[in-house]
């Protein structure tokens, strides 16, 4: 045991009534929810790069943080955050974690001892792992950090760089496996390009598409199970992603012959950030058959950039979970806390409360999402909009064509009145629920 967290609590559910800051108010894990314990609905994961990795820097000044394991430039530091790291497991009763290759190894600068510190690093996790019960819900790689990936790390033009990345994936790919991890997601962090002045597209989403299949490819040959995952951001790190958003990237999938190989981990702050909500772009996944799993955060309204900080909007989360119930909940994803505290917010203890905090807006989403399914309302005003879609010579027109539609306009004499769609109806009984 370290010091780190010294003096905080396993955190316990207490109910709505309770105003111990360290207390679960909403999130009990045994509560049935539409027939399922809420931490099996749920499936909560930690961030390893914001909640460890992490120094509180921003755009516009540098380290705010101070841990006892920074740096991270050798396997003493890396295995202290690892001890740390699952205290913190530990304390919120988490059932997940997640990590980059980048988070857990010193950055040596040449692939043999990255991929032997990272290797040494998952038989340090897999011990932890055994004697916690703590699982993996992805591993990945951090393959924009480094100046290596400066131009990208499939789509780079330089084929050494390619041949690093894809010895760098291989390698995390088999701590994943080797870990019992139940995805494995792909994040092309500068997989897009400054200018198109030096960029020579089709080239680029063709050697990102002959990558994805290579992972996939060897996937199979080492027999993991769990689900490839790539994950969409429109802009930032890079000027334009060639991983905009859900749509983009199933054209992407289909394009290559990967849409029946590969899901989508869909980020609340990247949503907002390609001028969608959360909710579209998880039932956008789920209308094309690609839902995969969900990083939850949220962003700043009054800045331009991904901010990252943790959920506490009921109203928005209860919208994203209604979509992924109706989706039928996740398979082998989950809700990863992809978030970090304010760089003002230095103690162990902000750690803690702010994850208290994002668990327990989900848990109140969650029960929102899951009441509105039961009731219904939302499934009847919707059903009631798209009834005439059941009349037998609806359906038909659908396999007719344009003259046989124009020829029973026509005949029937059809001039549609427009129905009204009561958007401000439904969305007051929402607020019903949250």
């Amino acid at each position: 045991m370290t010091n780190f967290f010294e003096g905080i609590p396993k955190i316990a559910y207490e109910g709505a009534n309770s105003t111990n800051p360290l207390a679960f108010r909403h999130y009990n894990p045994d509560e049935m929810v539409m027939g399922k314990r809420m931490e099996d609905h749920l499936r909560f994961s930690v961030a390893y790069w914001h909640s460890f990795a992490w120094e509180g820097g921003d755009p516009f000044g540098g380290q705010t943080f101070e841990r006892p394991w920074y740096p991270q430039d050798n396997m003493a530091n890396a295995k202290l955050k690892a001890d740390v790291a699952f205290e913190l497991f530990d304390i919120l009763n988490a059932p997940f974690f997640c990590f980059h290759d980048a988070d857990v190894r010193p950055e040596t600068g040449n692939f043999a001892d990255n991929a032997s510190t990272l290797d040494e690093m998952t038989d340090y996790f897999a011990e932890k792992m055994e004697a916690t019960g703590t699982r993996l819900l992805w591993g990945t790689a951090n393959m924009f950090s480094h100046r290596r990936w400066m131009s990208g790390a499939s789509t780079n033009p330089d084929p050494d760089v390619f041949a690093f990345a894809a010895a760098t994936v291989k390698s995390c790919l088999d701590a994943t496996h080797k870990l019992g991890g139940q995805n494995y997601v792909l994040w092309g962090g500068r997989e897009g390009y400054e200018t198109l002045l030096n960029t020579d597209l089709s080239t680029e989403l063709d050697h990102m598409g002959r990558f994805l299949n290579m992972v996939v490819d060897y996937k199979h040959k080492i027999g993991f199970e769990g689900t490839i995952l790539v994950e969409p951001k429109p802009q930032e790190p890079s000027k334009h992603q060639y991983d905009y958003d859900v749509a983009t990237c199933f054209g992407f999938l289909k394009n290559y012959g990967l849409e029946n190989e590969v899901k989508i981990n869909i980020e609340q702050g990247h949503a907002i950030l390609a001028g969608h909500s959360f909710e579209h772009e998880i039932a956008t996944a789920a209308a094309l058959g690609v839902f995969g799993s969900i990083d939850m955060n949220r962003n700043d309204y009054q800045s331009g950039w991904d901010t990252d900080q943790f959920p506490n909007n009921t109203p928005e989360v209860a919208l994203a979970y209604y979509h992924i119930l109706k989706a039928g909940g996740y398979t082998t994803g989950g809700t990863n806390f992809d978030a970090k505290l304010r760089r003002q917010s230095l103690d162990p203890v902000d750690l803690v409360a702010a994850h208290v905090g994002g668990m327990d807006t989900c848990a109140r989403g969650l029960k929102a999402a899951a009441a509105m399914i039961e009731d219904g309302g939302l499934e009847a005003a919707l059903g009631e909009r798209y009834a005439g879609w059941q009349n037998a010579s609806a359906k038909a027109m659908l396999n007719s064509d344009l003259g046989s539609i124009a020829q029973r306009v026509l005949d029937k004499g059809i001039n549609p009145t427009p129905k009204s769609g009561r958007q401000e109806i439904l969305e007051n009984y929402v607020n019903r629920f949250v």
